[in-house]
């Protein structure tokens, strides 16, 4: 039996984008934080984000209940309504702390010289709410905690570790629903080692990495929802996966966002004729919601038998367009073009994943001590489609919720209890690294043809064979080999496609993100679709 290396620690937190630092920071004061990034403490989805924040704070013209009302619409008929309202009323606040914290929120000046936050609009959104640091939000944001979360003495940082599973009372012989640790592959020393935490929240981002293509980094493959899922919590809405409008069509360029502040600032979609074709569509054009702007681009492609379609924001003036856009205005212009006279190539791309972890308001999981904050959770938020730049608020509001709610229970929580070491005294090193590659192209590619953007009851079924097929190779690779990164991700992946295939053929009407051709109707009173896993579960070895 190999002896592992141990860790102690107050709360344990998976992952290091806005919702995990967030929750580090508020709690390192009164208790000890390790937080665990499977890369670099950059390289998650936060970095990316290109869009805002939404928050009211136009309180003349704009209103809570607005955002409110914009949410709920979007969110097709599925959000609860208390959790749409908890998260814009305490998203002022929350906007706050990361102004204290020092994230560079743009300003400009009003008709009278008093220097106020510049306001955009995005998609969804009926006023200009969205605080925003030029098209590059998320990066000033996860730059700016990073530096909080390296400065702060009562938070150790371990990168390049990658959760593997969620250590629970099963795992001691113990009947009850208590989470005590973690497992964790060291990818530096390729060793397994473990880490007892009062609390563990995961805040792991979502699984936009199940599709072929996706705006996200890598990191994104289900980490969170699959370990999840495996000690016994419920997840709810898988079906509904974003994707993305405008990902930049370009071979140099992949996964590279463009923005829905482009269209929110007056950008058109055009086919390569150069004629629009939004008001097709939508009466809002091309600032309806994202599942109805990703449908029309997925058809006209579809139609024309187009590679992409074009996003030009090239009538604005120059100056406006890189004041506004230099992240972008730079990327493409590395790749030869212009946007300030070009039309850009898009296409959509599997963006967000809109269902996790059901959790409550404080974020609490069904199981003892285990939180889930961000998009790896499921709280009722956005329903069947996201509206733009709730996202990164999402994680800031409710990780303050979560670490409000394990202070308020930390000095009254059990001893830490002796773990379980890993045994892998009955595997070996692969010599098949082969096979991981491949079935992992294979998941991803039946994901895109399957279960993408428009679905089928056929598709679904053939997807789900495959996904069993690939499930099964896998335990059994898995059972016999030491884990690698690649082995990792791609079971929680399998895991999560799973997730994704049976709640989208649970859900028989078309709404937001789901659109089966079998089922083009809405249903009357619509229900959040609910998975329950058995009542046994594999453990790790």
């Amino acid at each position: 039996m190999n002896q592992n290396k141990h860790h102690i620690t107050d709360v344990a937190i998976i992952g290091s984008g806005a919702a995990g630092l967030s929750l580090a920071l508020s709690l390192a004061n009164h208790c000890k934080v390790t937080v665990i990034s499977k890369g670099e403490l950059t390289e998650g989805s936060t970095l990316y984000a290109q869009g805002g924040i939404a928050a009211v704070f136009d309180k003349k013209n704009d209103s809570i209940e607005s955002h409110v009302q914009d949410t709920l619409d979007a969110g097709g008929g599925l959000c609860d309504r208390e959790a749409v309202h908890y998260t814009a009323s305490n998203a002022p606040d929350c906007l706050q702390w990361l102004i204290e914290q020092g994230v560079p929120f743009d300003m400009e000046f009003d008709s009278k010289g008093k220097e106020r936050f510049h306001l955009t609009r995005e998609g969804g959104h009926s006023h200009r709410r969205i605080l925003h640091a030029a098209d590059a939000t998320g990066r000033a944001v996860q730059t700016t905690l990073i530096s909080q979360v390296q400065a702060h003495p009562r938070i150790t940082l371990l990168e390049q570790y990658n959760a593997i599973d969620l250590i629970g009372d099963k795992k001691l012989g113990q009947t009850g629903q208590h989470i005590h640790g973690v497992y964790m592959w060291n990818r530096a020393a390729k060793k397994v080692e473990t880490i007892s935490a009062k609390f563990v929240a995961l805040a792991t981002g979502g699984a936009s990495k199940v599709y072929l293509y996706t705006s996200n980094p890598d990191v994104s493959s289900g980490d969170g929802i699959a370990m999840a899922w495996r000690a016994g919590c419920r997840v709810a809405n898988m079906e509904f996966n974003q994707f993305h409008p405008t990902s930049l069509y370009h071979p140099e360029l992949q996964n590279f966002l463009i923005t829905e502040a482009m269209r929110g600032e007056g950008a058109y979609l055009k086919r390569p004729d150069g004629t629009r074709f939004m008001k097709d569509f939508d009466t809002r054009e091309e600032l309806a919601p994202r599942d109805i702007v990703a449908r029309a681009i997925d058809f006209e492609m579809k139609r024309l038998g187009a590679n992409c379609v074009y996003l030009d924001i090239s009538h604005k003036d120059k100056d406006f367009i890189i004041e506004h856009f230099p992240t972008i205005y730079a990327k493409c212009l590395s790749v030869g073009l212009d946007i300030t006279k070009d039309p850009i190539p898009v296409v959509p791309a599997a963006h967000y994943t809109c269902g996790g972890v059901m959790t409550d308001f404080n974020g609490k999981t069904d199981l003892d001590n285990l939180y889930a904050i961000g998009e790896v959770a499921y709280t009722g938020l956005h329903g069947a489609n996201r509206m733009a730049s709730n996202s990164l608020l999402e994680c800031i509001v409710f990780a303050h919720a979560a670490a409000k709610d394990i202070l308020a229970k930390i000095q009254h929580s059990p001893a830490l209890k002796t773990l379980p070491v890993w045994d892998e005294s009955r595997v070996t090193n692969s010599d098949e690294e082969v096979v991981i590659t491949h079935n992992w192209h294979e998941l991803r590619l039946f994901m895109w043809d399957y279960v993408g953007i428009v679905r089928s009851t056929k598709r679904l079924e053939r997807a789900l064979h495959r996904v069993e097929l690939l499930q099964q190779e896998i335990r059994d690779y898995y059972a016999n080999f030491r884990v690698t990164n690649n082995l990792l991700e791609l079971r929680n992946l399998v895991q999560v496609a799973e997730l994704i295939i049976r709640s989208a053929m649970e859900r028989k009407e078309s709404r937001g993100l789901h659109y089966t051709i079998d089922y083009p109707q809405l249903n009357d009173n619509p229900t959040p679709t609910i998975l329950t896993p058995p009542t046994q579960f594999e453990q790790p070895k």
